[in-house]
């Protein structure tokens, strides 16, 4: 029995990042000898076993051959006459195909270290075109790496686009594809994973409505970068920036949808496009389950951040109206990650991206007000019921006209 440690502990060690999850792969035993030494199995598809001390994952040797569609379409072999090399090759980039023994003597047969050092990601073997989830897994490794100069193989972004045209993606379950999407968002740069994803027509694919969005003019005088489609990638590019939660980003991939429907003879203008993304957005989410406090933003997002833009404008009923949109009352983070994807979407605009955002302090001010309205005076008036509601919706118009009023003073 022989024990190594493989993938991304090795590949982070020798990028000199934090290693955090350490994978094992033991070459030359049986699902017996494992049990006998105190391993808890765990796999319910091929041999893997849990440390009797330490917890970690240890996986049999094995190799894999293609036997249906999708992601799981896939039947494994594993035995004591299974390689090192063997169970390397079925990975799916060079720099993750690595494995050390506890002495860190590195086994590289498909020369991930020269690919570390070229900044290259490059598939393993042919075998990478039989997983649609590696065109996924790639542009997030390119998202992850991109600040490190990582780009994406020519050959293996040819197999991406040949994966893409497959139909394969479409065997994709929801489930594993927002696994990737939702990781890849949290990247350094998110805005790398859509682009390679457009880049081997992945995109077109997966989220038709991103897509759409591409080669779609706005005005010049609001978006100096014109293009809806670089636009979008500007916002999470600044969401990430920012350290924003998987909520603002997703909500800040999906806020323009609404302007890929746009009639060319409209362009560059895009009246209304808050309400016609609205079924685009909700689209999208379903069709990954998003989570639902990603789906609820995203839909808010996408509905009022031109409300947010033009906060300092609107009338005390307006916002009093959006206030009670986003149940600021009972739910003020919701409003919180609201105002921020505004900012974003503000600064992700070329030349744009340091100018001051004041309607992100005024948004909050007016929450403030209309938070603090005390309700206890009007119960005293013996207000109950639907009357209370009405009684306090008036008081709290009244606290943010004196609000508007003194912030424009």
């Amino acid at each position: 029995m022989q024990i190594f440690k493989v993938g991304g502990a090795v590949r982070d060690r020798l990028l000199g990042k934090p290693v955090t999850d350490i994978d094992w792969v033991v070459v030359g035993a049986t699902t017996e000898e494992m049990l006998a030494q105190g391993y808890r199995p765990v796999g319910a598809d091929f041999p893997v076993f849990l440390h009797p001390k330490s917890g970690e994952e240890y996986a049999l040797a094995r190799t894999e051959r293609k036997s249906g569609r999708g992601y799981g379409g896939f039947t494994f072999h594993a035995s004591p006459e299974v390689t090192l090399e063997e169970d390397l090759i079925r990975r799916d980039l060079t720099i993750n195909a690595m494995a050390e023994d506890d002495q860190q003597n590195l086994t590289d047969p498909y020369h991930g270290q020269r690919d570390l050092e070229d900044r290259i990601l490059r598939h393993v073997s042919p075998a990478f075109a039989e997983d649609p989830l590696r065109v996924l897994r790639v542009a997030r490794f390119a998202a992850r790496y991109a600040g490190l100069g990582f780009t994406v193989a020519p050959e293996t972004l040819e197999l991406m686009r040949q994966l893409s045209d497959s139909g394969e993606l479409e065997a994709l379950t929801a489930e594993r594809s927002w696994k990737e999407i939702s990781r890849a968002l949290m990247e350094d740069q998110p805005q790398v994973f859509i682009q390679v994803l457009r880049d081997c027509g992945a995109l077109k694919v997966l989220m038709p409505e991103v897509d759409a969005l591409f080669g779609v003019p706005q005005p010049e005088a609001h978006h100096p970068e014109i293009d809806t489609g670089l636009h979008t990638l500007s916002v999470l590019e600044q969401s990430a920036l920012y350290k924003q939660p998987l909520t603002v980003r997703w909500a800040c991939l999906l806020h323009d949808l609404g302007k890929g429907l746009t009639p060319e003879e409209e362009w560059p203008r895009h009246i209304a496009h808050e309400h016609t993304g609205l079924k685009l957005i909700k689209a999208v989410c379903e069709r990954f389950k998003a989570p639902k406090d990603c789906q609820e933003l995203a839909l808010l997002v996408g509905q009022y951040h031109t409300h947010g833009h033009r906060a300092l404008e609107l009338k005390a009923s307006t916002l009093l109206e959006l206030l009670q949109s986003f149940d600021v009352y009972r739910r003020p983070q919701r409003f919180e990650e609201f105002i921020v994807a505004c900012e974003m979407d503000a600064r992700g605009r070329k030349g744009l991206e340091q100018r001051s955002y004041p309607q992100a302090d005024y948004l909050r001010g007016a929450a403030k007000a209309a938070w603090e309205v005390a309700v206890q005076p009007l119960l005293e008036k013996g207000f109950k019921g639907p009357e209370l509601g009405e009684a306090l919706k008036r008081e709290r118009l009244k606290a943010l006209k004196a609000y508007k009023d003194a912030a424009s003073a």
